[in-house]
């Protein structure tokens, strides 16, 4: 019995080792440069290989400034869309505002205290009384 539970104890601790080994690939394949690595991949095999190499070499020192340069240069380009989705709203309001008649085409009325208070119906009746400067 005691023979069974070394050879537990054993099968225990190469699992352990295994489950070890196992997490540390997983880590090293999440870390930021690798998964640099592994989108340009393909890099490798074109003729700029040396540029691929340098550019990667520099991830691999400085993973953190380069995620945040991606990032802006990210962030950047949303607001760049941003920024002409809202000028070709703006261009399709105002060709759709130009297509629109203009209903008052008169100067726009001013609230004055002092004046009394013009109708729409004696606007529309011509009086000499109605006329003011």
């Amino acid at each position: 019995m005691t023979q069974s539970i070394s050879d537990l104890e054993q099968d225990i601790e190469q699992t352990r080792a295994r489950l070890d080994q196992t997490i540390d690939r997983i880590q090293d394949r999440l870390s930021p440069a690798s998964i640099v690595d592994e989108m340009l991949g393909t890099m490798r095999q074109s003729p700029m290989s040396g540029l691929y190499d340098g550019a990667l070499a520099a991830v691999r020192r400085n993973p953190v400034p380069v995620m945040l340069i991606a990032a802006g240069v990210g962030w950047l380009l949303h607001r760049m869309s941003e920024d002409a989705r809202r000028r070709r709203h703006i261009e399709a309001t105002a060709r759709s505002a130009e297509s629109v008649p203009v209903l008052n085409d008169g100067a726009a009325r001013v609230y004055d205290p002092d004046r009394p208070t013009d109708h729409p119906a004696a606007d529309a009746i011509a009086s000499p009384h109605s006329a003011r400067i």
